[in-house]
């Protein structure tokens, strides 16, 4: 570790302790089944969403809490699997797990890591960076995560607690908890889609953009790439670096997405208080936002432009595909084409019965579609499946009293987004939106308490000063 390096931890160090206050311990463990004290707050996912949540709870003093990923250490999340990109899009100046404390942010670790003028030239942040700091980060807050461990199952428990079934490399184990986060990222409540053309293609010629995909192997073929998301056109760079003959990119559109909404919802107002607007509101935002979908940046064009042997087809969605021996053909608007391989970099599909970590609660979870009706001129079949969150990102019923332990299940993932905006898979939203989550979850925990608080403040009687009287005399008394 340089000298920079360590002076900064010790400078987080002492930002921690001078803003620790009220440093109180103040839930009292509650007893799980096993007889162990369970769990405050089980959150299931360590990637940037997953350490900011925990940084945020054990800074309002609720340490009795676990992080747990599927992945290895350093694995977490998208970075150095199906993220593409050589760098992040966001800005860099954009803060994240930090939670506006400025030692902690990334620019402070890049600073401390490569120098002042290193930062100052820096354009946007190396994935790897990334991945780097957010150990760092985990390291330095001690949050408490267990990396290969994957929820199987959630299901309610005695004394009001929910059992999370989890999967680890010594077998299955039961975790009991008062409440789980889900900050599972894009996958949070379907799974990735594959248009339903394409839909019986097997996987060595047709995958969705989260494969592990062996670029390699794609030297010297026709691929097609289905979508025009930033993540296709990463897609499609990674097989053009690879050395495809060709790659072709189908957007559905009649032009490509240039305009990046999710710049412009990036202010305080937006971020902190979209999530209170009634539904008529959010729902109008949001379906303007994501019918527009995620532009991408002009890095991202121009690695594949670069190519001459890319080709960006627009309005072309595709109308039907066979396999043909070893290839596909696929029929657009524009005529016939016979591709290799094709990666489909088309998104999530909402799909809660997918997710077996929710089986005994899915069909349960209201969606937008149960509770509001947006005018015709609005609607959109694909936006009503997002689940409806109460306001503390908990999962509500679509039929009251048949499932009530959902609502200690929050939702912090893409998901969320139509109740909340971007929040739980971007970093811009990050220093506003996990306030939020950290808020609704203590309340919720003080809350489930008020009789034991009440019954403490009842005996409370830790006195801060001795008066010590002298005694009366007879001169006193009269």
């Amino acid at each position: 570790m340089n000298d920079a390096l360590s002076a900064l931890e010790a400078q987080v160090r002492d930002d921690l302790h001078k803003t620790a206050h009220p440093n109180v311990p103040w839930l009292k463990a509650r007893p799980g089944p096993d007889g162990k004290p369970a769990l405050d707050v089980l959150i299931v996912g360590a990637g940037q969403s997953g350490l900011a949540i925990g940084f945020g709870l054990l800074r309002s003093q609720v340490g009795n809490i676990l992080v747990l990923d599927k992945a290895a250490e350093g694995l977490e999340g998208p970075w150095l699997t199906y993220a593409r990109m050589p760098t992040l899009r966001s800005p860099k100046h954009f803060t994240g797990p930090d939670l506006d404390m400025p030692s902690l942010t990334y620019q402070s670790w890049h600073e401390a890591m490569f120098g002042r003028e290193h930062w100052q030239q820096l354009d946007r942040i190396l994935r790897q960076h990334w991945v780097d700091y957010l150990i760092w980060f985990r390291r330095v807050v001690g949050v408490p995560v267990r990396n290969g461990c994957e929820v199987l199952d959630i299901k309610p428990a005695a004394n009001g607690l929910l059992a999370a079934s989890v999967q680890t490399a010594g077998g299955m184990e039961t975790l009991y908890a008062r409440k789980i986060v889900l900050a599972t990222g894009q996958e949070g409540m379907g799974n990735w889609m594959i248009p339903e053309p394409l839909a019986h293609l097997p996987p060595s010629l047709c995958v969705n953009a989260s494969a592990d995909i062996d670029f390699a192997a794609l030297r010297g073929k026709q691929v097609v790439v289905i979508g025009a998301g930033a993540s296709a056109f990463d897609n499609a760079a990674t097989a053009l670096e690879a050395g495809a003959a060709e790659v072709h990119l189908l957007c559905r559109r009649a032009e490509v997405q240039l305009i990046q909404p999710y710049h412009w919802l990036t202010f305080r107002g937006f971020l902190r208080h979209f999530s209170e607007l009634d539904d008529a509101w959010r729902w109008r935002f949001m379906r303007t936002i994501l019918d527009m979908r995620e532009g991408f940046p002009q890095p991202t064009w121009d690695r594949c432009a670069r190519h001459a042997n890319f080709v960006l087809h627009e309005g072309a969605p595709v109308e039907a595909a066979q396999q043909a021996g070893n290839k596909v053909e696929l029929q657009t608007p524009g005529g016939a084409m016979v591709a290799d391989f094709l990666i489909c970099g088309t998104g999530i599909a909402m799909d809660f019965t997918s997710r077996p970590e929710l089986q005994n609660c899915a069909a349960n979870i209201a969606t937008w579609a149960d509770r509001y009706q947006p005018p015709q001129s609005e609607r959109s079949p694909r936006l009503g499946r997002f689940p409806y969150l109460a306001e503390d990102y908990a999962l509500t019923e679509r039929v009251a009293g048949a499932t009530p332990w959902i609502s200690d299940i929050h939702l912090f993932a893409i998901a969320s987004t139509m109740s909340f905006g971007a929040s739980g898979s971007s970093i811009n939203a990050m220093t506003t939106a996990v306030p939020k989550l950290v808020h609704g979850l203590t309340r919720g925990l003080f809350r489930a308490d008020i009789e034991g608080h009440w019954a403490t403040l009842q005996a409370y009687d830790v006195r801060q000063a001795v008066i010590r009287r002298e005694p009366e005399t007879a001169d006193d008394a009269g």
